[in-house]
């Protein structure tokens, strides 16, 4: 009672409600031509080019290096304006050797979120525009990079991208920088799972049509412009001639690379090639005994169709009542068609294979050529 009564002393001790007047009603203006493409974020503007900030080539290529391996990875940030891609800074995501599949996802979750916090209490650019893969001789085709572009392609406007940055070019003097992103087709097939031979027919689907290539350019601003015309320009008396002159020399020093003859390269690269092919080989055999399997589970199921049939036109020509009709998937398990994603993949691998095998070939048997000439004179 005490309580009613306290309540009540407070409703009256509050003023009594004033009558609400009617809202106004809200005018909108439209938005000016000129600005429509920078205030509509949804707007459906085609993606023309990549835009590659040089200091995120310079840390793409530090950490791939760096890293024990050729898995270096990581996430690109940057800014989606009006069709162009502007790639302006990069970090690199942890890489696990021995961990549980689960545990290495938490962990680098736990790293990518941290860094993207850390990122934004700085006010640096804190958007993930897609991620960078390192490779080498050519080969980036996988399954991993497969599921994380796709995921990003759902999530992020025009799909985000893929930048792949092969090291054995780097390590020959041509700094390898690819832009990809999934076709249309492949995310249709992807997004119901189906890698059957009929989905790949009907999206017409092959090795060469997973991905497709974004036009890329690399952007240097003043500041990097002018180091590295600092590395390239001469000093003058910084090396000493034969006769104890002082002549003209760079900052970066000598290289001898161009000199190398690139013959370990292609005993690695055709190891590779016969690796993918034994591999894709493997996937075919496999792929060919549930081909097998499969046609004999439905070779069963379809005698037992006709044997049921047949006994039921013998019943009604006796006068009986027919057998009634049983599920088949339930008598017979039919295995679904297997997918043939793996060897889509194995098949680009070894193209990539093919076309570095080329260029290294090509390149090295000039070489090769000029060596012996130099050696005839």
């Amino acid at each position: 009672m005490a309580a009613t009564s306290m309540a009540a002393a407070l409703a009256a001790s509050l003023p009594a409600p004033s009558t609400a007047a009617p809202a106004p009603t809200p005018t909108y203006e439209a938005i000016p031509a000129s600005m429509a493409k920078v205030i509509d974020i949804e707007a459906e503007i085609p993606l023309t080019f990549v835009q590659l900030d040089g200091l995120v080539v310079s840390k793409i290529i530090k950490h791939a290096r760096e890293a024990p391996s050729s898995t270096a990875h990581g996430l690109l940030l940057g800014l989606d304006l009006d069709g162009i891609l502007e790639v302006s800074n990069s970090f690199a995501l942890p890489h696990h050797v021995g961990d549980e599949d689960d545990k290495s996802a938490k962990s680098s979750a736990r790293h990518q979120a941290a860094m993207l916090r850390s990122l934004k209490e700085v006010q640096a650019d804190d958007s993930v525009i897609g991620f960078y893969q390192a490779t080498t001789l050519g080969a980036f085709f996988n399954q991993t990079l497969v599921d994380t572009q796709a995921i990003h392609q759902e999530k992020l406007r025009h799909g985000g991208i893929v930048i792949v940055h092969d090291l054995s070019l780097t390590a020959r003097g041509n700094a390898s920088f690819r832009a990809y992103r999934l076709t249309a087709a492949f995310m249709d097939a992807y997004k119901k799972s189906n890698f059957s031979t009929s989905s790949l027919m009907s999206h017409r689907l092959t090795f060469s049509s997973i991905l497709e290539e974004v036009p890329l350019k690399i952007r240097t601003n003043p500041l990097l412009s002018a180091f590295l015309g600092t590395l390239t320009e001469t000093n003058a008396g910084s090396i000493s001639g034969a006769g104890g002159e002082r002549t003209g020399g760079s900052s970066l020093g000598r290289s001898f690379s161009v000199l190398d003859l690139g013959t370990g390269g292609v005993t690695r690269n055709l190891e590779q090639i016969v690796e993918a092919v034994d591999n894709y080989r493997t996937e075919e055999g496999n792929l060919s005994y549930l081909s097998r399997q499969i046609a004999r589970e439905r070779a069963k199921a379809e005698n037992y169709i006709a044997k049921r049939k047949e006994e039921n036109q013998a019943r009604v020509g006796q006068g009986l009542a027919p057998l009634p009709e049983e599920d088949v998937s339930r008598l017979f398990k039919i295995p679904a068609e297997p997918s043939r994603l793996e060897s889509l993949l194995l098949l680009g691998q070894i193209d990539g294979y093919g076309k570095s095998l080329e260029s290294v070939a090509s390149t090295g048997l000039v070489k090769m050529y000029a060596a012996q000439g130099g050696v005839d004179i």
